[in-house]
């Protein structure tokens, strides 16, 4: 095969770096929701970039108070309040998207917001579009919102509502008198309950607790929806169980390394991993480097693991934020350059190791290995503290197609002429999960193995939704515009 198509996206074509989708938070029964709002967003921020927005609400006869952005938030006054950073994993980039979306139908207002992907999106929304309804976004969150929107059926709607849509979503659903927490039933996206004085606290990382000093109570478990009012919590299970498949990429990268998932903090299990790199892939070399920030804690686990010094030869911009995470390829191009200095005394003349925590299409790990030969590096040598990205994910991470992952399109020795490192080590799949201290079967694998915990559509991608509407656009011009009044005719 060529590099080309690694090297040289088509143009307007979306970056195929790996991306993220969403953060959540959610506030019931604080007078200052709005606000805390506002600041457990900011300690989502690493989880999506795009969009942010709040709505709050006072309850039961007030109307719900929204703010959406191509950015932060304002702050907005209520009682209760739900946010959502966005990473857009289907559907554009546009405010149109942003959420919490927000609708004021029979059942009253309600928001929603959502983290994951929806694996049966396209269907759901063609059967809704059949029923008259009206979609104002392409993001697979309204067809939730509009499930949900249904008149009541004997007080089930909402538990059958829900067990009508499939895939990855942890959900935030604010009524004007409830406000709701919902884990898909295989667990794939982290959800946290925390409590702030008398009032209830959900955020999709504890991080966010620690931030405006919430307690910590427990995760939201796999197939629970959790009811929050007045009258305090009540847990429902409408779910079919199913075996646990949470991301693997959030230990890996995704979350922050102050958050505990799972009940471990996800620093110690990226050192952990760090050391079983080590003891699979170990070197002789003068010092480890990392990639900050998300290699930083797998570095620091290798050099300890193999007892060489540790340093922080590339030095980060901190005004810049996680590169793959932007949405404009000319952005990001821009970000990679921007992101990290090299300080060349550090690596002169010296064996490098240098700790990265994935590799995805691998130009940007190629242009940290010229830097370090240009700064006079003797040896440069390349270790991953995950496994090979062979295959998409279709939960919530917009990995790209398999042609444009590098590991799909070549062998190890290849990858390692490619990158233009001395030697180059993947964990493998078996240390990675025994870092984290738990069983294989409690994790979702897909992007590594190929082997999806649900099965999905291969054609289905995060555009499917422009795609539906591309080809809606096509009939039209093909045919006669269709005619609203033909019974009076």
């Amino acid at each position: 095969m060529t590099l080309d198509k690694i090297d040289n996206p088509e143009p307007n074509e979306r970056e195929s770096f790996p991306q993220h989708e969403c953060g959540l938070f959610g506030v019931f029964g604080h007078p200052n929701a709005a606000v805390l709002t506002y600041y457990g967003l900011f300690a989502l921020q690493h989880r999506g970039q795009e969009s942010a927005g709040i709505v709050t609400s006072n309850g039961p006869g007030t109307s719900f108070l929204i703010h959406k952005d191509m950015g932060l938030v304002s702050q907005l006054k209520g009682s209760r309040a739900i946010g959502h950073t966005r990473y857009s994993t289907t559907g554009t980039s546009t405010i149109k998207n942003a959420q919490p979306f927000v609708v004021d139908c029979v059942r009253g207002q309600m928001a929603i917001a959502h983290n994951g992907n929806l694996i049966n999106a396209d269907v759901l929304r063609d059967e809704l579009e059949r029923k008259g309804s009206i979609f104002q976004t392409t993001a697979d969150s309204e067809i939730i919102l509009h499930l949900l929107a249904q008149p009541f059926d004997n007080g089930a709607n909402t538990l059958a509502a829900l067990r009508r849509i499939e895939g990855a979503f942890s959900l935030l659903i604010m009524s004007e008198r409830e406000l709701i927490a919902v884990r898909d039933p295989f667990g794939w996206r982290p959800l946290s309950l925390g409590k702030l004085d008398d009032a209830y606290i959900l955020a999709s990382e504890t991080c966010a607790f620690d931030l405006i000093h919430a307690e910590f109570v427990r995760e939201i478990k796999p197939g629970e929806v959790l009811i929050i009012d007045e009258d305090g919590m009540r847990s429902e299970f409408p779910f079919q169980p199913q075996q646990p498949a949470f991301c693997m990429f959030e230990y890996v990268y995704f979350a922050r390394p102050d958050s505990i998932i799972g009940g471990v903090n996800v620093g110690k299990v990226r050192t952990e991993m760090g050391r079983e790199l080590a003891r699979q892939f170990p070197v002789e070399a003068d010092i480890v480097v990392p990639v900050p920030d998300s290699g930083n804690y797998a570095a620091l686990g290798f050099a300890e693991e193999l007892k060489i010094p540790f340093g922080h030869a590339f030095v980060r911009n901190h005004y810049i934020g996680r590169s793959f995470l932007q949405p404009s390829q000319l952005i990001r191009d821009f970000d990679v350059r921007v992101k990290l200095n090299l300080i060349k005394e550090m690596v002169a003349g010296k064996r490098v190791v240098v700790i990265d925590d994935s590799i995805v299409r691998g130009t940007t790990a190629r242009a940290r290995v010229v830097n370090l030969r240009e700064a006079g590096a003797k040896e440069v040598h390349m270790r991953v503290s995950c496994p090979p990205h062979r295959f998409a994910c279709h939960y919530g991470i917009d990995f790209p197609d398999p042609q444009k992952l590098i590991a799909n399109q070549m062998s190890m020795e290849e990858i390692r002429k490619y990158l233009g490192v001395d030697s180059l080590g993947y964990l493998n799949v078996e240390g990675m999960v025994r870092a984290t201290g738990k069983p294989l079967n409690e994790f979702c694998l897909a992007c590594f193995t190929g082997n999806y915990p649900l099965p999905v559509d291969p054609a289905l991608d995060k555009f499917i939704m422009e795609k539906r509407e591309a080809r809606a656009k096509a009939l039209v011009e093909q045919e006669r515009h269709p005619t609203l009044f033909a019974d009076l005719k």
